[in-house]
């Protein structure tokens, strides 16, 4: 289950399956300062917008939660399966872009995971029983190299976690039904899960195959070990009122946060 709060003008989304003592919020785009086409909470540094309305949509986000925006840990994405552990605050704003990743972990309750989005898929998770959270970004690139599941095999490495004791949720993201891809996309994503998976991961529509990522990272996720995962099922490209949509607003568009972090 999934609800929608709003405070201060700011609405986000937050997953049933986390306990109370994880702080957890995918933001739509409402509340922020940007004017259009970013209009109005954008958190994406990298799209024309005025720095520091970005900076500012970004502290707003973290007040709203009662997060300190300067426990803030940011990484340059990079459509990679690579996984950063966190031991201390990063917000990318005040340091060189030498950190570059696409699924950030720690066990740390002063540091504040944050990343962005615009049709790639956000995916939470959570080790209640070693304190672990984590953060992953996944378009169809860091769908088709398991970046859900290498995060969830770093959190073994690291922490020893068990992946039956992992809480998953997957947020918004462009669903099946508007993500139309090509055949060297369908071809990594055989290669990825197998052609009898792939048939269910790219349905067809008028003889062209549309990836399902919702479908594709919870499969990623359970071949990890995961067990537990709840899927939004909210597609951004349907509700660009809501959410940026690269696809829907042909690349003019801003990016919308998500974060987690252990209270």
């Amino acid at each position: 289950m999934i609800s929608f709060r709003e405070q201060e003008g700011l609405r986000y989304l937050s997953f049933s399956i986390f306990p109370e003592n994880v702080t957890q919020a995918v933001f739509t785009r409402h509340g922020g300062l940007s004017p259009d086409p970013w209009g109005a909470l954008n958190v994406g540094g990298t799209v024309g917008d005025d720095p520091e309305r970005v900076r500012e949509n970004r502290y707003r986000s973290f007040r709203v939660v009662g997060r300190d925006p300067e426990s803030m840990y940011d990484v340059w994405q990079v459509h990679s399966a690579d996984v950063v552990i966190a031991n201390g605050a990063h917000p990318r704003f005040n340091n060189p872009p030498e950190l570059k990743a696409d699924a950030i972990l720690t066990d740390n309750p002063n540091i504040t995971l944050f990343m962005r989005f615009a049709d790639c898929t956000p995916i939470l998770l959570h080790d209640p029983v070693k304190g672990v959270v984590g953060v992953v970004h996944a378009g169809w690139m860091g769908t088709a190299k398991h970046a859900a599941g290498q995060a969830v095999r770093a959190m073994q490495h690291a922490y020893g976690s068990r992946p039956a004791d992992i809480l998953a949720a997957i947020g918004p993201s462009i669903g099946p039904d508007h993500y139309e891809v090509g055949p060297e996309v369908a071809a990594r994503v055989q290669h990825a899960f197998g052609n009898r998976a792939a048939d269910l991961l790219l349905p067809k529509e008028t003889g062209r195959p549309y990836f399902d990522l919702w479908a594709a990272n919870r499969l990623s996720l359970q071949m990890a070990g995961v067990e537990q995962v709840q899927v939004a099922g909210i597609c951004t490209a349907c509700h660009e009122q809501d959410w940026y949509s690269h696809r829907a607003h042909k690349g003019k568009t801003g990016r919308f946060g998500a974060l987690i972090a252990l209270s």
